[in-house]
């Protein structure tokens, strides 16, 4: 049974850091490409950073690009991201999801195979 379970959520002020963590179970993770994506209320699900199977490749939306950081410990079976500057707009559940190959790294809904429950981010001004 693959599980991705997301932690890490919480209440920060505008400007503030968060770490987000996504530990898998069940499954190898460094065969899967890998994503974090965010749903605000009443907006569809975006993906917001991605990185490849060797973690050698990733990819930004543009709205996070330079204050998000998206890592992986393949050992530890651990996805982060790393959010900084953090913004009332990047307010937001945050999900985890993971991509069997081919797969490639700019994170698609529709084509990862594997989501966690989601890890709440709220940014006050």
């Amino acid at each position: 049974q693959v599980q991705v379970e997301e932690s890490g959520g919480g209440s920060v002020q505008a400007g503030g850091s968060l770490i987000l963590s996504c530990v898998a179970s069940g499954y190898v993770s460094n065969k899967y490409c890998m994503g974090w994506f965010r749903q605000a209320p009443g907006k569809e699900r975006e993906g917001v950073a991605g990185i490849g199977i060797g973690g050698g490749s990733t990819y930004y939306a543009d709205s996070v690009k330079g204050r998000f950081t998206i890592s992986r410990d393949n050992a530890q079976n651990t996805l982060y991201l790393q959010m900084n500057n953090l913004r009332p707009e990047d307010t937001a559940m945050y999900y985890c999801a993971a991509a069997s190959p081919p797969c490639t790294v700019v994170p698609r809904t529709a084509r990862m195979n594997y989501w966690g429950k989601g890890t709440l981010v709220t940014i006050s001004s």
